[in-house]
């Protein structure tokens, strides 16, 4: 694997949905590299998971370029109206 840029950090209070059901997230890493399922050369990948649960406890994002920066856009307006609340 090439990894370009990888960004990895502790999640809190946040839960994933896998086979299993629902369980506690406890890290994210985002990285630039070949994606395993998506149509592009390289994608923005996110995985999010929880180590101590094992390898089933993952929920892993695919995202070409514009759509990562769509997600982008759309969680910085979701915060910052979630702050005036």
């Amino acid at each position: 694997m090439c990894t370009y840029s990888t960004e990895k950090f502790d999640v809190t209070a946040s839960s994933g949905k896998g086979p299993q059901g629902w369980f506690p997230l406890r890290t994210a890493t985002v990285y630039y590299d070949h994606p395993v399922h998506a149509p592009d050369e390289h994608t923005v990948n996110i995985d999010f998971l929880n180590p101590e649960e094992g390898p089933a406890a993952r929920v892993a994002v695919e995202l070409s370029l514009d759509s990562a920066r769509e997600l982008l856009a759309a969680l910085q307006v979701t915060v910052e109206r979630a702050r005036n609340h």
